[in-house]
Order: C-alpha cells, then structure tokens, then sequence
C-alpha cells in the first residue's frame, strides 16, 4: 500500500469511523481502524461488531493494499500534522509509515485479515430520501427512546416502511414520539423493525445538510448508505436489528381531544426551562394551568421555592383547567423542533396530552399527579 491523501480528507474519514470502535473492547482488532487502498480511493472501515461505518475518501493511489492501525493513535498523529499532504506506505505487514512534510512515523498495527468482516447485504433497497430529511425525523424521534435495559426492544427506534410512507417512533412507556415522511419505497418492498439507539445516533451524526441516503434491510440487519452530493465519497452504517415486537403506538395515542391550545414553541420553550430551575427529582413537575388566551406556569419545591411566568397562547375554552407534566419530557420534545408554533391537545389532568405541529410530529405525553 503506498498513497498520499489530504490531510483533511484523512481527518474527515477518521471522525466518520472512530466513535464506534471499542477501546475497552478485549479485542485489540476492534481498537484498530481497517485501512484499503485501491482505484482512487482510501477506505476506512470501524466497527464493534454490533454497529459498524465504512467510509470512502478520495486519494492518489500508487499501489493498493491494506493494514489495521490503532484508531485513537493515528487521529491523534492525523490532528498534530501541519501539511497539508500526508504520504502512506505500508513497510511490513503490521507498519504503516506515515509521512507529513518534516514528520515521519512509523506505526504498528495488526494485519487486515485479522477484521471482522463488514459486507453489505444482498437485500433490496427500501427506500432513498434527502439526507436532511432523515437527520431531521431523528432528531424529533430518539430523544424518547428508553435508556432501560430491563426493556430491550424499547432501546431503539421503530421503523415502518409501508404504503409510501416511512414513519419512525420512539417510546420510553411514560411519552412517545412519532413522526413521518411520505416518500416513495420500493415497489413490494414494505417492512417494520427496530434499530439500536447507538446506530440512530451513530447515524444522525454522519448525515448532512445535502446528498441522498439509502436503506436497505435484511431480517436481522439494516444497511444506510449516505451518498455524497459531490460524488467524492459515501459512507455505510451497518447495524444489528433488535429483536423483539415493539409494541402498538398506535393505543397509546387518543383519538379524540376537547382542549386545544396553540402557544408560540420559543416562549413555551424557555418559560419551561425557567421553571425547571426550582424543580428536583423529588418534586419534578410543573403545573400547566389554562384559563381564556393565557397559560400560568408554576413549580415549586420545598426545598428550593417557587416559580411563576404567565403566557398568551390561543385558549378560547370556556372552562378553566391544570395538568401537570415532567419538564424535561417537554422541554427535549420543543427543543426537538423548528415550527414556530405547536399544538397542545388535551382532555383532562389524568389523561395522556399530545404535543403536535402542523407538520408531521405527534409528541404523546403522560401527566403527572398534581
């Protein structure tokens, strides 16, 4: 193997694969980054055998090869380097030399033979939408997602590819968050399943503000190819599937609402935060309180005090009513969001609470006692 690359095209491809490979894993294979030369191109593959990225940056190749090197420690080196050309050879079958302007190093690895195999399935494509569009439906989803272990299944993002539209929700049994996007799927091609939240995060790190992306899924893994609109490169997420039947979001939802009330997502947004202050684990809700065009925000503790903030919203309910709610179960569903105004939709204080825009989110919420 013998290259030269750009210094920020090598850098680029490193942040792209790093965040997945273990340091602490037993396996000193999965500390290494997998290095290929060949038609132009360095490809960079990591992985900790349940989450795994390949990306493909632009080089001047003059002989292919490949080696694994220490992930953590060639960044390290790739960061420090101030040229702006890096030259790559491989001396032996586990050294990599590493040329940068008045810098050289030599840098031991493992042999490529030894990684874990990355292949992409033979399976069909789904689906093929803008990148932003998908960055953007994760981002109102995986923040509801459940961090317990107890319930697996609920450790993921669900995905629905059916009918020409993809929805993906995310629950944690006390809220839920849904969101869809009507796009064209492949013809006879419709599935439901499950990602783990570290590959929705690993993913909606990768994905731009421009380009395409593709997925494709086999029973027991998903493939998400993010394509560049440069055509410089792509990247590829492969990922586990979790196992398990995710539960029917569509109970949890109500059908029917008699309480409406539209608020600007800004003001709400902040006033919940300023109540969120004076709140602590044990007293953690503030009260919502409605009465004609105005919203009353309260929250108290004993050990801290009180806190207040009136706003105008579009209330023009005749009866005036409270509901309690956690928070911060609010405050990271609006942060979630860009519309200006949201919807809330309500019937009483025991019953569930929905969150809307005038877009394609829905926000499920569970009261507290008050």
């Amino acid at each position: 193997m013998k290259l030269s690359i750009a210094r920020d095209q090598l850098a680029a491809g490193l942040q792209a694969v790093q965040t997945v490979i273990g340091g602490r894993s037993t396996l000193p294979i999965l500390s290494n980054v997998l290095l290929r030369a060949a038609n132009g191109a360095l490809e960079l593959t990591g992985t900790d055998l349940d989450v795994s990225i390949r990306t493909r940056v632009a080089a001047s190749v003059e002989e292919g090869g490949s080696i694994t090197l220490p992930a953590k420690t060639l960044a390290s080196i790739v960061r420090e380097l101030s040229h702006p050309e890096i030259e790559l050879s491989l001396e032996a079958q586990t050294t990599c030399g590493i040329r940068c302007g008045p810098s050289q190093f030599r840098l031991r690895g493992l042999p490529a033979e030894e990684f874990p195999s990355v292949d992409l399935p033979e399976t069909p494509r789904l689906a093929r939408l803008p990148q932003n569009e998908l960055r953007k439906m994760l981002r109102q989803t995986a923040f509801a997602a459940s961090t317990d272990d107890a319930r697996y299944v609920l450790n993921g993002l669900f995905w629905a590819a059916k009918e020409h539209r993809l929805t993906l929700v995310a629950t944690d049994g006390k809220r839920l968050a849904l969101t869809y996007r009507d796009t064209e799927l492949e013809p006879g091609v419709e599935r439901e399943f499950v990602l783990p939240i570290k590959a929705v995060t690993e993913l909606g790190r990768l994905l731009k503000d421009q380009g395409e992306v593709e997925i494709s899924v086999s029973e027991n893994q998903a493939a998400v190819r993010i394509l560049s609109d440069k055509d410089d490169g792509e990247t590829l997420l492969l990922t586990k599937l979790l196992e398990g039947a995710y539960p029917d979001y569509r109970q949890v939802i109500p059908q029917q609402c008699k309480k409406q009330v539209t608020v600007i997502r800004e003001e709400l947004l902040q006033a919940l935060r300023r109540a969120e202050i004076v709140t602590t684990e044990r007293a953690n809700s503030v009260k919502l309180n409605f009465s004609r065009n105005e919203l009353c925000i309260t929250a108290n503790s004993p050990d801290i005090g009180e806190a207040q903030e009136v706003l105008t919203v579009k209330y023009d309910g005749e009866e005036e009513f409270a509901i309690a709610f956690n928070p911060v179960y609010l405050v990271e569903a609006l942060r979630a969001l860009e519309e200006e105004e949201v919807r809330l939709e309500l019937n009483d204080h025991l019953s569930p609470g929905i969150l809307r825009t005038e877009g394609s989110f829905l926000y499920v919420i569970m009261p507290m006692r008050m």
